[in-house]
């Protein structure tokens, strides 16, 4: 018999306490995806990495073929 199939029956007869995450898990990893989301924005953004882009595509458009 599959795992995940043995596990859901476990889950569903109330044996297994652990079947899934709880509000408060949701939002702390709501929090931590936001927070992460913040950082890679301001990275992102940030003069170093717009230059570099910058200068990658204007390399890439002034390629000859």
């Amino acid at each position: 018999m599959y795992t995940w199939l043995r596990d859901r029956r476990r889950a569903l007869r109330g044996k297994d306490t652990q079947a899934g995450m709880t509000t408060a898990e949701y939002a702390v990893g709501t929090i931590a995806a936001a927070g992460f989301g913040a950082v890679l924005y301001k990275v992102v953004t940030s003069d170093a990495v717009t230059g570099a882009l910058q200068s990658v595509i204007g390399k890439a458009l002034d390629a000859q073929f």
